[in-house]
């Protein structure tokens, strides 16, 4: 009888509840999943809304006076946007085994990567603007908008990007049983390069067909 006391003393004492792992998916995983879910929607009834319009408007779309969208820099800033989300795995995956450097490194590359696709689609924007604006017609609302809400989604995305690096290079309690944060980002930026995927086709591919 003492002995087993003794044990269930020992399984819900102080100590054994502080080292205990949680059981299932943490807290902040099931709010970024339910985030992501509903931009993820946002994203669906924009780009549901684009083929809709599109196919009421008649045969020729982009409206007369609009050229079909160049597909050069849409097909750079694909290259650039998609393979960010290499480090931030090579980054989660080396902080799950203690080695901050690469978190650091991983984060770092990641942020060059997404900063460079929102200087270029800047200066996309600054081409259209020569041919038509927000409220131009339904295209150019339908453009800006689209594309537009994506590009504030890799701001926010670099912004939680660059407050991991920064915490990590200011000895952050990041490490092997310390990695939600990471996690956490790693979804969103993967949502982002993912919406970038559909975005491409609907909005440059799609005309052409």
């Amino acid at each position: 009888m003492t002995d087993r006391g003794g044990a269930v003393a020992a399984a819900t004492g102080a100590e054994a509840l502080s080292t205990e792992l949680p059981v299932g998916r943490p807290t902040s995983w099931w709010g970024m999943v339910m985030f992501v879910a509903t931009e993820a929607t946002l994203f669906a009834c924009l780009l549901g809304s684009y083929f809709y319009l599109r196919f009421q408007y008649g045969p020729q779309w982009p409206p007369p006076g609009i050229e079909d969208p160049k597909l050069l820099k849409p097909l750079v800033m694909t290259a650039i946007l998609l393979p960010s989300s290499l480090p931030v795995m090579w980054a989660e995956h080396g902080i799950r085994h203690g080695q901050r450097w690469r978190l650091n490194l991983g984060m770092a590359a990641t942020f060059v990567m997404g900063t460079s696709f929102l200087v270029l689609q800047g200066t996309e924007y600054d081409e259209k603007l020569h041919m038509f604006t927000l409220t131009s017609n339904a295209y150019g609302s339908l453009f800006f908008v689209i594309t537009g809400f994506h590009g504030l989604h890799v701001l926010v995305g670099l912004s939680m990007i660059g407050w991991l690096l920064v915490a990590s290079l200011r000895g952050g309690s990041f490490g092997a049983h310390r990695h939600d944060r990471v996690r956490n980002v790693a979804i969103y930026w993967h949502f982002v390069d993912t919406v970038w995927v559909a975005i491409l086709f609907t909005i440059y591919l799609s005309p052409r067909l």
